[in-house]
């Protein structure tokens, strides 16, 4: 098994490859159709409690600062110090401009397939934070992306 440390370096080295070739979306939309098996019936079946389900998971397994919070009729997801960026981040081989992109690269497709509604801050690419919410209800998620409206790196799942 490869550790943590090397994985994160690798897949940096990865996504630093495709995006030089433009294929980094397809990339991170093909790892999305692999999370299906994974989540995807979670997703559905049981919404926003099936997210939080998801991610206490994935915060022990990947040993994440991560705070998890309903409020304001959804879910709120704030990682306080992202593991894998903070390892990139320690290296010398520089960050993919592009790294962060492959959270919400991949989630985007699978929420919007469990009919959920995600709001991603990616804050500043350079610092280990971000914030996600997630919704189970349209008009509250585009309630809540208008307070976002001053920031650059800010995604959403939905078209309006």
């Amino acid at each position: 098994m490869i550790p943590s440390d090397h994985f994160v370096r690798f897949y940096n080295e990865v996504f630093k490859f495709l995006d030089e070739r433009d294929g980094l979306t397809e990339y991170y939309e093909e790892i999305s159709r692999h999370q299906e098996h994974h989540c995807l019936e979670l997703f559905t079946r049981q919404g926003l409690a099936g997210v939080y389900e998801y991610y206490v998971k994935i915060r022990k397994e990947e040993n994440c600062d991560l705070e998890m919070e309903f409020r304001d009729g959804g879910l709120r997801l704030y990682m306080r110090k992202c593991p894998s960026l903070s390892k990139v981040i320690d290296n010398d081989a520089g960050v993919c401009r592009k790294y962060c992109d492959h959270c919400p690269g991949w989630t985007m497709p699978l929420y919007r397939k469990a009919n959920l509604y995600q709001i991603f801050d990616m804050m500043d690419r350079s610092v280990p934070q971000c914030e996600e919410w997630v919704f189970a209800d349209l008009d509250l998620a585009r309630a809540k992306l208008q307070q976002y409206s001053d920031r650059t790196n800010v995604f959403w799942n939905w078209q309006d």
